[in-house]
């Protein structure tokens, strides 16, 4: 069995529980993945070790802190949106570690209140990009408002962004850019949990087979 990749989750107080569950289940979850179907490892990242608790009320220790992430040891950095984003400049140091990632060529993914955090990196002014709505981004001062686009979610160069209510279209972009899945599995799987397409089923089932 070929080595897992690992993709990486930064954690932060009021992390937004739900719009990071489908991405990090799906990508352990190795049934119906390409081959080697090794899926992904998921590591967590936080500021410090110390755990952080989510919107939801869970505690999450971090597996490591952002001084120890390196974008040559990761296929992806996910930034899940939290009520912090909003509350000053404490996750500033996440957006920076997004910037060093999309230099080194390794994409990223945030949603919600973390492309507010983008944005104010300077890092949505020359991609297209969406989230919660164009006037929440247009609140940062950021450049980039003639690339917003209305959409679910947008990848444009290694960058995903999507609006709080986009868990599964957040989802589906990060298994394209990372070739989780064949596409006509990748277009059953949005079908199945974005509008409970019972027809999408038997292609699941039959890509888990193999």
């Amino acid at each position: 069995m070929g080595q897992q990749p690992t993709v990486h989750v930064a954690v932060y107080d009021t992390l937004a529980d739900w719009e990071i569950g489908h991405v990090t289940a799906y990508l352990r979850n190795t049934t119906a993945q390409r081959p080697p179907r090794t899926g992904f490892a998921v590591r967590t990242v936080g500021a410090t070790r110390e755990p952080v608790e989510t919107m939801g009320g869970l505690r999450v220790t971090p597996d490591l802190t952002l001084d120890e992430l390196s974008p040559r040891d990761s296929a992806l950095l996910i930034l899940p949106g939290a009520a912090t984003w909003d509350e000053g400049s404490d996750n500033a140091p996440f957006a920076r570690a997004a910037r060093s990632f999309l230099d080194a060529g390794v994409p990223v993914a945030a949603i919600c209140g973390a492309t507010a955090g983008l944005a104010a990196e300077g890092l949505l002014d020359d991609r297209d990009h969406t989230s919660a709505a164009a006037g929440y981004l247009a609140a940062t001062g950021y450049r980039g408002g003639d690339r917003y686009r209305e959409a679910p979610a947008v990848n444009d160069r290694g960058l995903i962004t999507a609006g709080p209510t986009e868990p599964v279209a957040f989802a589906r972009e990060i298994f394209a850019e990372l070739d989780v899945y064949a596409p006509e599995v990748l277009d059953a799987w949005y079908r199945l949990f974005a509008h409970s397409d019972a027809s999408a089923f038997e292609v699941l089932a039959a890509a888990s087979a193999q």
